[in-house]
């Protein structure tokens, strides 16, 4: 993993795996384009965020507080942690 600082932005509460969606309860802010880091006890990978929903509408940012549906690129589970890459 390359030397950057990494901020937790959130946490899984849920995993659709047939259409490979998250759901993340936010700490953070988030936006679509950050760098994102998800690790856990099986999970660790990097990707960047694609596409985030709000209650099935696209959204482009998101809140602190908020609940929203990431499109991942590989299997999650509840209670892994998303970091953003500063």
């Amino acid at each position: 993993m390359k030397s950057g600082k990494l901020e937790e932005v959130g946490e899984v509460s849920h995993y659709y795996s047939r259409i490979g969606v998250a759901v993340v309860e936010l700490k953070k802010p988030l936006s679509v384009g950050d760098k994102i880091l998800i690790s856990g006890a099986t999970t660790h990978f990097e990707q960047n965020v694609q596409s985030m929903q709000i209650e099935h509408k696209d959204v482009k940012k998101a809140r602190k507080g908020q609940s929203i549906g990431l499109k991942v690129d590989e299997k999650v589970r509840k209670n892994d942690v998303v970091y953003k890459m500063l």
